[in-house]
């Protein structure tokens, strides 16, 4: 019916020649932004009321209670919250002033902006159930292994002072009712959505361009001269372009879809999810430059061993 309506409104309305490039990008635009806003609000309204029933407090314990099933726990709270890179640091900062150790806070900051819910539904439905279930899979085991391996290198020196002598805060169980639930599930996805539209409608619009009017030979040919490079260059050209999970999903399947190999094209998506230039300017106000460039970097490099790997099982995920 989105498709019919979509076709009515270019072929009707506007008066577009259906083999035109420009109805076809809009044709493209159109259709995909209503699929996700329409995904992203009912996916995110359904986990802000599941989320009302997970014990905070509990989580804050297990992420305490030391070794990487701290830096595990960390990780999967993170992928259940609907955040970008820069919206995660606020919690970032508020577990580490509960007590939770660093490397352990870190893992949440990894994955918090890397897996969300909405994302795991735009990727299932655009690249499939398996590649989504691949992606998850190797965010939590960046998430995990980097939050550890900060942990263990005992970086604490390079929090900022205020933040070292902050006493734990313990926080208040609220009690919920299905009104109060599903108030928060409205809430969230309103807040949500109002963070990412913006985001969202770049994304799209990017992804209409390039599906329609970029040559598959020249995209082709730009990542065969990089070769094996192609992975690390991603990744870093994801880091400046700051933006929601959301926003860049589309663009990723085009370029997956006009050649690029598929671990690199995630690859680009994790780097534009998980890492940008505005978080790492929030994160000086609660860490020395020297840790923030440490943290890039070890998750830099998760990254890109995850897209070699992606790229080495495509053969098997895209069967």
């Amino acid at each position: 019916m989105l498709l019919e309506l979509t076709d009515a409104l270019l072929y009707d309305l506007l008066g577009l020649d259906p083999d035109s490039r420009f109805h076809s990008a809009i044709h493209f635009f159109i259709y995909d932004t209503v699929k996700i806003f329409f995904l992203l609000a009912v996916m995110i309204f359904a986990i802000g009321v599941i989320r009302t029933w997970l014990p905070e407090e509990k989580l804050k314990r297990w992420m305490s209670s030391g070794g990487i099933w701290g830096n595990f726990v960390a990780a999967l709270f993170g992928a259940i919250t609907p955040f970008c890179s820069c919206s995660s640091v606020p919690i970032f900062i508020s577990l580490l002033k509960a007590g939770a150790p660093l490397g352990v806070t870190f893992s949440f900051l990894i994955t918090s902006p890397l897996i969300n819910e909405y994302l795991v539904v735009l990727m299932a439905g655009e690249f499939g159930l398996p590649i989504a279930l691949a992606y998850v899979i190797s965010g939590l085991i960046v998430g995990t292994a980097a939050g550890a391996i900060l942990g263990r290198m005992k970086l604490e020196r390079f929090l900022e002072n205020d933040i070292i002598s902050s006493a734990p805060a313990g926080g208040e169980t609220v009690k919920h009712t299905w009104k109060s639930r599903l108030k928060y599930g409205w809430d969230e996805a309103i807040s949500v959505i109002r963070q990412i539209w913006l985001w969202v409608l770049v994304g799209v619009g990017i992804g209409a361009f390039i599906h329609n009017y970029v040559p598959e030979e020249m995209i082709r040919n730009a990542m065969s001269a990089t070769g094996i490079f192609s992975v690390p260059i991603a990744t870093l050209l994801g880091v400046p372009m700051y933006g929601s999970c959301a926003a860049i999903v589309p663009v990723a399947v085009v370029l997956f879809e006009k050649g690029i190999p598929l671990g690199t094209a995630l690859a680009f998506m994790m780097g534009m999810a998980a890492l940008s230039l505005p978080e790492a300017v929030m994160l000086r106000r609660t860490m020395k430059l020297p840790l923030i460039a440490i943290f890039f970097g070890i998750t830099t490099l998760g990254i890109i061993a995850t897209g070699y790997l992606l790229n080495a099982l495509a053969p098997v995920l895209t069967r």
